[in-house]
């Protein structure tokens, strides 16, 4: 039953359906359960690799032995009302933190920022998501700085008050990309250096000129990927030009304004997008 505990049965179904190569979200449809659920049961005994059934389920009893009284039911997420399923929540939550996870965020800045993602205010405060997440105050205080150093998250504090609210922005994606773009210039920077450095001739010289080439272009597509969604967000809002960087992410040199990246080719004639 969806939501309940997995029995014996399902977790030979999990094994086998690993076993099969499947994917946690094929696997959940032939159980009639979210992806998420078939993560977390994989993840906590073992991995996909070395997850066995009987191991699974011989844990589970273990763990319910020495399980503690039960704790108040885990508060709502900050404004998930209007008439939203908490249990989806909660699951997608989990999903979507999982997800982070895989991109390289550690776990406890990727449970934060998934938190702040599903709140409608985008915001909450050290308190609540100590309260919303069942962690110290100090995890919660290191996962926003980490955040808060990668341009994800900023604090912001209420006149008159003296908590700070934790605040992930509508521009989350685009700061990440401007901070992509700025790492990809520091590359195509060092990369170049070692062609210098190696010679345009030697086998490793030539891989770092080739190296050099792709990310070029990557930076060239990224800027122009910047360039049409500030257009489309100028028409949408009706506010003219395209929007400037939020402050503190402002595009790297050569890339304000149209510019092309340093040394990228002139355009010529009709060339494909």
């Amino acid at each position: 039953m969806p939501g309940g505990r997995l029995t014996d049965e399902e977790r030979r179904t999990i094994a086998e359906g690993l076993a099969e190569g499947l994917g946690y979200g094929g696997i959940g449809r032939r159980l009639g359960r979210p992806a998420s659920t078939v993560l977390r049961e994989v993840t906590r005994n073992g991995g996909p690799e070395d997850y066995r059934a009987d191991q699974a389920q011989e844990s589970t009893r273990d763990r319910a032995r020495r399980r503690r009284p039960e704790r108040p039911p885990e508060p709502a997420a900050p404004d998930d009302g209007d008439g939203r399923d908490p249990r989806q929540l909660r699951e997608f939550e989990e999903f979507f933190t999982a997800l982070l996870e895989r991109q390289g965020l550690p776990r406890m800045a990727a449970r934060v920022l998934a938190c702040l993602c599903v709140a409608d205010s985008g915001a909450a405060t050290a308190a609540e998501l100590v309260g919303r997440l069942r962690v110290s105050p100090a995890s919660v205080s290191s996962a926003v700085n980490f955040l808060e150093q990668q341009g994800m998250v900023r604090r912001e504090r209420t006149p008159g008050e003296r908590r700070e609210r934790y605040v992930m922005g509508d521009d989350i994606w685009l700061r990440s990309a401007l901070a992509a773009l700025r790492m990809n210039e520091e590359l195509i920077a060092a990369t170049r250096r070692g062609v210098e450095v190696l010679g345009p001739a030697t086998p490793a010289g030539a891989r770092f000129d080739a190296s050099a080439e792709f990310l070029l272009l990557m930076s060239e597509a990224l800027h122009l990927v910047l360039e049409r969604w500030n257009g489309r967000r100028g028409e949408e809002w009706g506010v003219g030009p395209p929007r400037r960087p939020p402050p503190g992410c402002a595009a790297p040199p050569g890339l304000r304004e149209g510019a092309r990246p340093p040394g990228a080719p002139e355009p010529q004639g009709n060339r494909p997008p």
